[in-house]
């Protein structure tokens, strides 16, 4: 019984070990990582946008 027991149970953690499926629960982590990065990329992109557009005129205004 003890070797069966253990043979079971080697063959359960490889299978566990080598499952490569994608799962409910790494949706939803992928997806509660993703949230923030949605929400703040736009406003990210916008703050770059106006700062090299200052940057652009303040250039601008140094030459003159």
């Amino acid at each position: 019984m003890k070797e069966w027991w253990k043979k079971k149970k080697g063959k359960t953690r490889k299978r566990k070990k080598d499952n490569d499926h994608y799962t409910f629960w790494d949706f939803v982590l992928d997806v509660l990582f993703w949230i923030p990065e949605l929400l703040f990329f736009p406003l990210r992109l916008i703050y770059w946008l106006i700062k090299g557009i200052g940057r652009l005129i303040g250039n601008i205004v140094d030459l003159i």
